[in-house]
């Protein structure tokens, strides 16, 4: 390298050093991470508004180019936008991962700046540096000794340095303000990898039956290890509680967790609020339905005929069924039933009301014996993995806990003896009025006549 080369290799490194300089304060101008709080803010506000995870006909349906909702908002612009799936777009990630970056530029740069000016302390040594507190005031014939005793009976840690002494008391205060921008950080990256890694499935599993989560509705480009593979679940029963007027009070799912050989690995009965939870997977009882009857004719073989809910235009639930009364299907009976309560209605080949009964009655229609055996419940299970749950409930543990430490105040007390006379000032990152109190009765303690001087090492 010659000599010629060293001020062009310097001057291009001290540009690099500038120009990185300038964008580490840029990213971490409280500004900027306001301004994408906000955006994140919006976004996720816009995300509960609008229906996530919809099929192309319903966003058609319900957000038509003619009249667009609130003048602009179309299908087409939603689907555009992945304002369908807002939380797993590629635009609300690098939202969140940007909003990281600043939070980590501002924590480096300013708090851990302001905590380590903090931890450091230094000791005045003329009369004059006490005139620039806005609380200061001095005692004459006091030692070093009482003031430290004063000092500590309030929390204080105190240091010396021969007739000088810097006191501090609530160091925590000046942490709680790191430990939040840690705190929303870790959420922030539970966050991330639930997107990243997590999947939601919905499946409606008819009772007594067993099925693999298959119905996959969103799934992220790590989520393959999480969906189960190895083991599946059995629907044991499904039923329903009704109050006395006929509503429903509760329903129930008794899950079995099995594995490929059908042994049971896991069991519990699940309701809304009570999932079930297995692996690193959770099964939440989100609807219910009814997927069959068991019918028999003439006293032959118990068949099972599946039923289909009805196009009620929005007016209650019904399924419907049609059961064969004749081996060649040339006459059968319609029914209908609107709950798991055991009601059903019976119509003829005419289209007439037959009958109402109920399971295990028999009626002659057709020229057969009928009976309905059982109504066959559905479960409507919600099922949803998400790995970054324990980092997102960490994150807010830690959140509260750096909240409640960012209220304690820092507070710092300076003490200069020369000759008979002791010079005290001090300065607080909050709660200042509580301070100048607290000082003004040190002051006041220290110059009662009934403080007699210690004369102790400190």
């Amino acid at each position: 390298m010659t000599a010629s080369n060293l001020p062009q290799k310097t001057y291009f490194f001290s540009l690099f050093q500038q120009g990185r300089q300038r964008i580490v304060k840029m990213v971490a101008d409280l500004r900027l991470a306001i301004i994408l709080l906000l955006a994140i803010a919006l976004f996720s506000v816009s995300g509960t508004v609008i229906e996530q995870g919809e099929s192309l006909s319903f966003y058609q349906k319900n957000y038509p180019e003619n009249p667009a909702l609130f003048g602009f908002l179309t299908w087409k612009i939603i689907l555009t936008l992945g304002l369908n799936n807002v939380y797993s777009t590629w635009w609300f990630l690098s939202l969140l991962v940007f909003f990281g970056t600043s939070l980590t530029a501002c924590t480096f740069t300013r708090q851990f700046s302001a905590f380590k000016a903090a931890r450091n302390w230094h000791f005045y040594q003329q009369p004059r540096q006490f005139q620039k507190f806005a609380l200061s005031g001095d005692v004459e014939n006091i030692s070093l000794t009482n003031v430290v005793n004063a000092l500590r009976k309030r929390g204080y840690k105190v240091y010396q340095d021969e007739n000088s002494l810097y006191a501090r008391k609530g160091i925590v205060g000046r942490i709680g303000p790191i430990i939040v921008h840690a705190s929303i950080l870790i959420i922030l990256g539970g966050a991330i990898w639930g997107i990243l890694a997590g999947f939601l499935a919905q499946e409606m599993v008819a009772s007594g039956s067993t099925f693999e989560v298959k119905n996959i509705i969103e799934a992220g480009p790590f989520s393959k290890q999480l969906i189960p593979t190895d083991w599946g679940i059995r629907v044991n029963r499904f039923w329903i509680d009704y109050t006395p007027n006929g509503d429903i009070k509760q329903f129930y799912s008794d899950l079995s967790v099995v594995n490929n050989q059908g042994e049971e690995l896991n069991r519990k009965t699940i309701f809304v609020n009570q999932p079930l939870r297995y692996d690193g997977v959770t099964f939440y009882q989100t609807s219910w339905g009814i997927a069959g009857v068991k019918v028999q004719v003439n006293k032959g073989p118990i068949f099972q005929i599946p039923i289909v809910p009805l196009n009620t235009q929005g007016k209650g639930k019904i399924w419907g069924t049609w059961i064969p009364t004749k081996p060649n299907l040339s006459e059968g009976i319609s029914l209908l039933v609107k709950d798991l309560q055991g009601t059903m209605i019976i119509y003829d080949n005419k289209g007439d009301l037959y009958s109402a009964i109920r399971p295990g009655m028999v009626i002659d229609i057709n020229g057969v014996s009928l009976e309905v055996c059982e109504l066959i419940g559905s479960t409507g299970l919600q099922i949803k993995a998400d790995p970054g749950i324990p980092l997102v409930y960490t994150g807010f543990g830690l959140l509260m806990l750096g909240v409640i430490a960012s209220y304690v105040s820092h507070s710092q007390v300076w003490v200069l003896q020369q000759e008979n006379r002791c010079y005290i000032g001090g300065k607080t990152n909050r709660a200042h009025v509580s301070f100048e109190r607290e000082l003004v009765r040190i002051l006041d303690e220290l110059k009662s006549p009934t403080m007699e001087p210690q004369f102790s090492k400190v």
